[in-house]
Formats: C-alpha cells, sequence, structure tokens
C-alpha cells in the first residue's frame, strides 16, 4: 500500500513549521548520515583546529549572571 501524496502547498504555516520540525527531527536522530560538502568539512575542520589550539572561549556563568545583575542596579 502507498502512502498518499502530500501537497505541501495545502498545509498551513503552522503544519509546514511542523512538518520542517519532524524532519530535522529526524535528522538529528543519525547525524551522521547528513552528507557534508568539502567546504563545510574544510570548515568543521578548522573550527575544531582553533579550540583545539586556543582552547574554549566565553565568559564563566558565574561571571555572566554578576554582569547582569550589576547592570540592573
Amino acid at each position: 500500500m502507498s502512502k498518499p501524496a502530500l501537497n505541501i502547498g495545502d498545509l498551513s504555516p503552522e503544519e509546514r513549521l511542523r512538518l520542517i520540525e519532524e524532519l530535522w527531527d529526524s535528522l538529528n536522530e543519525t547525524p551522521g548520515t547528513v552528507p557534508l560538502t568539502n567546504a563545510q568539512r574544510e570548515e568543521l575542520d578548522r573550527r575544531l583546529d582553533d579550540l583545539e589550539r586556543s582552547g574554549p572561549e566565553g565568559i564563566p556563568w558565574d561571571q555572566v549572571l554578576q554582569q547582569i545583575r550589576s547592570q540592573s542596579r
């Protein structure tokens, strides 16, 4: 038995967004199966090299919270 064809134009914007979310979630279940272009792979490699060279960058949560609290006074 075949599935009925889906006419995306018949869906409301909310239904289309839900469909996009379901499709995205299904890809997230098996990220290794999502193909990457060479440019994407090179960019990911570059970012990993940067992370390994300089370590993670950012501000510790307690400092962020302190800054927020001091601004609200």
